[in-house]
């Protein structure tokens, strides 16, 4: 299904191939967007696109990822394709992300930081259901594997 909307928005689209570039890519697209840079910690990107005249924008991985994020103490899983429309501190319609809530892993649908002053950031259910955790669950992590990588 993702695959189908990522064809519809390939035209006039921004696409890159390539591990390194995919990696150094989407982290500046949550740079623009105004979201933390560890949001989306995926490994093997083969590509990445972005729409900027629909917001549209698409990760492909070789394989699926669960990432625990320390910080909120929860496992999300993130699929082979990852798709959203994107504007300034939200990613909507999203496709391909779901959370670990107890024993039953829940689909994320909407992530986004309505006040960036109280330093949390929401995340959405296609139920209506939410939970706001603190941004920086999702920037140190970011931090932390940095200095890893430089040691």
């Amino acid at each position: 299904m993702s695959s189908q909307v990522t064809s519809s928005h390939r035209e006039n689209a921004e696409v890159y191939t390539g591990e390194a570039i995919c990696k150094q890519k989407s982290k500046e697209l949550l740079e623009k967007i105004h979201l933390p840079r560890g949001l989306l910690p995926l490994d093997e990107i083969v590509e990445i696109g972005y729409n900027e005249s629909s917001g549209f924008i698409w990760l492909k991985q070789k394989k699926s990822k669960i990432h625990y994020f320390k910080g909120i103490s929860r496992n999300v899983w993130y699929d082979t394709e990852v798709t959203a429309f994107v504007e300034d501190r939200r990613m909507k319609r999203l496709i391909g992300v779901q959370s670990k809530e107890l024993l039953v892993w829940v689909t994320i649908c909407d992530i986004s930081i309505q006040d960036p002053n109280s330093g949390k950031i929401t995340f959405g259910t296609p139920a209506g259901l939410s939970r706001a955790f603190p941004v920086s669950a999702f920037e140190e992590e970011e931090e932390e594997e940095e200095e890893k990588q430089s040691t």
